[in-house]
């Protein structure tokens, strides 16, 4: 009896262990239908003739921007111009009280006839001297007097008219002209206050030409002429120029960046551009030369720009360089000839992956 048990016992391990690796099989099956490689979609690169770029944001500048300010102190009588109006070159802005600057010409313009008169009568006295010296009815030092009066004369004439000159230049002080054409962009809201000299109380802008102060570096700077077109749009706006050009390179670069300024001049007649907000350029940095176009949505920019292919069933990672980013398609060199590229490419992609082709 003690035998036979002990024979069934053996007999149904192995039956267990048959059993176990009957239902394994479909479970191992499983497995490896699970590890199945990742499945990408292909997508095909176009040749196109694209010229090397970059893309820059700076501040649009007014061309031409100053605070302006009375050269004299005085109390401001007269506001001739509205915030926000256009002016043209010497029109009058604004104007100090003048009763006392114009009482001051008027004194010095009665200064200068009187010393008129006065030379007038000197220049007399010497003529009638000079004639009656010839005869021998009047000395030597009557004549001698007599020219040396209207010497005096003259120089007093000449001091008058000096301070006519003087009073009239501080008369043209109390008005504050337009040094140029623009747009009057801050102004006193009332008349009446004390005016100390030096004291800015109006922003005259030339709005009509902007300047867009952008810096590249040393190696754009080679490549980058002035006198070169640009395209230039508003940053969060619809406006754009064809027209816009560089206007100066700067040789020397700043010394906290290593990069070089460089201002465009955009056009501005119609208004289409706000002075003070961003814009971005595109500057051209060559000939144009052979590219391909491929969609943004293939285009991976961790660890630096690249696109992945498909090489005997593995991914391979290539490295390409932009030359213009756009929002659908994406215009780029690469070192090696491209036919396609993986469109949407997964974060876990990397070389010698094996993947199927959709």
């Amino acid at each position: 009896m003690k035998r036979s048990i002990a024979f069934l016992l053996p007999a149904a391990a192995v039956a267990l262990l048959v059993t176990f690796s009957a239902r394994a099989k479909p479970a191992a099956s499983a497995a490896v239908k699970s590890a199945k490689a990742p499945v990408v979609s292909l997508t095909a690169v176009k040749p196109v003739k694209s010229a090397p770029s970059e893309e820059i944001t700076g501040e649009l500048a007014p061309a031409r921007q100053l605070h302006m300010a009375f050269e004299t102190p005085g109390r401001l009588a007269r506001i001739l111009v509205r915030k926000g109006a256009a002016v043209s070159e010497g029109q009058l802005i604004a104007q100090l009280d003048t009763e006392m600057a114009d009482a001051q010409v008027q004194q010095a313009e009665a200064a200068v006839k009187a010393a008129e008169a006065q030379g007038a009568m000197a220049n007399d006295t010497e003529k009638r001297q000079t004639q009656l010296g010839v005869s021998g009815a009047v000395s030597e030092q009557q004549l001698r007097n007599s020219a040396q009066g209207a010497l005096a004369a003259a120089a007093q004439l000449q001091a008058a008219r000096a301070q006519l000159a003087q009073t009239r230049v501080l008369r043209k002080r109390h008005d504050l002209r337009a040094p140029f054409a623009g747009v009057l962009v801050d102004a006193p809201d009332q008349v009446g206050a004390t005016v100390a000299v030096g004291s800015a109380l109006f922003t005259l802008e030339q709005l009509d030409q902007l300047v867009l102060k952008l810096t590249v570096g040393d190696a754009a700077r080679a490549a980058l002429k002035t006198l070169a077109r640009l395209q230039v749009s508003a940053v969060g706006g619809s406006a754009t120029s064809e027209g816009a050009y560089v206007r100066l390179i700067l040789p020397s670069a700043d010394p906290a960046t290593r990069r070089v300024p460089v201002e465009v001049l955009v056009p501005n007649k119609d208004g289409r551009f706000t002075a003070h907000t961003l814009a971005r350029a595109i500057l051209p940095l060559g000939a144009a030369g052979d590219a391909l176009s491929i969609p943004a949505s293939a285009l991976s920019s961790q660890g630096g720009d690249h696109v992945y292919v498909v090489q005997s069933g593995e991914v391979r990672r290539v490295p390409v360089v932009v030359l213009d980013r756009g929002a659908q398609q994406v215009v780029v060199r690469s070192a090696v000839p491209l036919e396609s590229v993986v469109d949407y490419p997964a974060e876990g992609l990397a070389d010698g992956v094996k993947v199927s082709v959709k």
